[in-house]
């Protein structure tokens, strides 16, 4: 599949955002890194235009950790500052040192087991951590943080993040629309993991036709 039509579709989806839908230019830096955190999904699962080399075309993918640190914190516009082994933890996470991050983030959940971002950061530093691969403990953080609290849809956007990467996109649809059905109508959140899903939604009918075709069907 050519990248041509996707980078198109991201072009197309931010223009819609800002002139249709009205997102204002204070949420343009967002919108921007939700295409792009996107797009680097969609690669890490269709790797289109690679060779069918097993097991290396995925593993060196860079993650911005500061990208990452950012958008957690969408789920949160409680003014209140993160605990400060979270504060530390995204420190080491910025850099690309999900190993550290992990053990403030992990320390964070031992001080206050009710704390829904340390093991939302908790669940995402696992992911990294282990190249993007959604490992038992990284589930068990993600499903911790969600029974903390269902309307915040922060576990569910990443976890299904961590689907996606894992070529479950399927699963990503379901768990961002259930993220959406349990939101506030006035989560400051609701209106970009929308837009994402619409998104996600359009690449995936858009390959539908060709993957058909591959199959003989």
């Amino acid at each position: 599949m050519s990248w041509i039509p996707v980078i198109a579709l991201a072009i197309v989806s931010f223009a819609a955002a800002v002139f249709l839908i009205g997102v204002k230019k204070g949420g343009w830096a967002l919108l921007g890194a939700t295409l792009l955190f996107g797009l680097t999904g969609y690669a890490l699962q269709g790797t289109p235009g690679l060779p069918a080399a097993p097991g290396t075309a995925t593993e060196k993918q860079a993650v911005d950790g500061e990208l990452l640190v950012n958008a957690r914190r969408e789920y949160f516009s409680d003014p209140q500052l993160p605990s400060r082994w979270i504060i530390t933890g995204d420190g080491y996470a910025r850099r690309g040192n999900f190993a550290q991050a992990a053990g403030f983030y992990r320390s964070a959940t031992e001080e206050n087991p009710r704390d829904l971002e340390a093991w939302l950061a908790l669940g995402i530093a696992l992911v990294e951590h282990a190249d993007g691969r959604l490992t038992p403990a990284a589930l068990l953080a993600f499903e911790r943080a969600q029974q903390l609290d269902e309307a915040n849809g922060g576990a569910r956007y990443f976890l299904g993040m961590s689907w996606l990467r894992s070529g479950e996109a399927g699963r990503t649809v379901e768990l961002w629309r259930e993220a959406l059905a349990n939101a506030p109508e006035d989560a400051e959140w609701r209106e970009s993991l929308a837009l994402r899903l619409l998104r996600l939604e359009a690449l995936l009918a858009s390959d539908q036709p060709a993957s058909a075709g591959q199959d003989g069907r």
